[in-house]
C-alpha cells in the first residue's frame, strides 16, 4: 500500500517537471546584445566631437614628441672623449665640425662653449646654460597642450553628462504622465556616454604627458651632467 501511495506522490512530481521543462523551451532565449564603439559615439552626441579631435591630438602630441625627445636624448659614449681629445691638442675646428656632424642638444650646447673658448669661464658658462634652456624648450613644445587636454577632456565628459541629464528631465516635463523608461534613456545614455570618453581621454593624455615630461627630465639631467663635463675640461689646462 505504500507504494502505491509513493507511485501517486511520483506521477505528478515528474509531471510538473516535464511542464516546466517544456515552458522553459518554449520561452525565447535572451540574446547577447553588442555595441560598437561606433554605436557608442553616435549615442554620446554632438560632445563626442571636441572629444574625438583631442583624443586623436593628444595620440599625435605623444607619438610626435616621444620620437623627438628620445632622439635628443641619444648620448654617445665617445663623443666628450673625442671633444677632449680635439680641444687638448688645439685642434677646435675638428671639435666644432663634430659637434655640427652630431646634431643632438648636447652638441649644440657644446658647440656654444667651443665658440666662447678664449673668454671668462663664467662667460662660457652662461652661454652654455642658455642653449641648454632652448633646447629644453625645444623639447616641451605641445606638452602645455597635452595638459589642458588631460584636464578639459573630463570636463567636456561632464558636460556631456549634465546636458544628458537635462535632456532626461526635460523630456519627463513634457511627457507628463505617460513617463515611459525608453523616454529617459536616451538623456542617461548620453549622459553615461560621455562621462566614460572624457574620463579615458583624459587619463590617456594624462598618463602621455608625464611620459614625455619624464623623458625631458632625463635629457635635462645629460645636459647638465656634460656641461659640467666640458667645464671641468676647460679647467684641465690650467691645472
Amino acid at each position: 500500500m505504500n507504494s502505491g501511495i509513493l507511485l501517486q506522490i511520483t506521477q505528478p512530481a515528474s509531471a510538473i517537471a516535464d511542464t516546466i521543462s517544456q515552458t522553459t523551451a518554449q520561452m525565447p532565449q535572451p540574446t547577447e546584445i553588442s555595441l560598437s564603439i561606433w554605436d557608442l559615439s553616435l549615442k554620446g552626441g554632438w560632445i563626442m566631437i571636441p572629444l574625438v579631435i583631442m583624443s586623436v591630438f593628444a595620440i599625435y602630441i605623444f607619438i610626435e614628441r616621444y620620437f623627438i625627445i628620445n632622439r635628443a636624448s641619444r648620448d654617445e659614449h665617445n663623443f666628450m672623449n673625442n671633444i677632449r681629445d680635439f680641444i687638448h691638442d688645439g685642434r677646435i675646428d675638428s671639435a666644432l665640425s663634430l659637434c655640427k656632424n652630431n646634431r643632438t642638444p648636447i652638441a649644440k650646447m657644446i658647440e656654444k662653449g667651443i665658440l666662447r673658448i678664449g673668454k671668462p669661464l663664467n662667460d662660457i658658462n652662461v652661454a652654455i646654460e642658455n642653449v641648454g634652456k632652448l633646447e629644453v624648450a625645444k623639447l616641451e613644445k605641445n606638452l602645455a597642450a597635452l595638459a589642458t587636454i588631460a584636464g578639459a577632456a573630463p570636463m567636456i565628459g561632464f558636460l556631456g553628462t549634465v546636458i544628458g541629464m537635462v535632456r532626461a528631465f526635460y523630456d519627463m516635463s513634457m511627457a507628463g504622465n505617460n513617463i515611459d523608461i525608453a523616454l529617459l534613456s536616451g538623456g542617461i545614455y548620453q549622459a553615461m556616454i560621455t562621462t566614460v570618453a572624457g574620463l579615458i581621454v583624459g587619463i590617456i593624455a594624462y598618463i602621455c604627458y608625464n611620459i614625455l615630461v619624464a623623458r625631458v627630465e632625463k635629457v635635462v639631467f645629460i645636459l647638465e651632467a656634460r656641461a659640467t663635463e666640458f667645464m671641468d675640461l676647460l679647467h684641465e689646462p690650467a691645472s
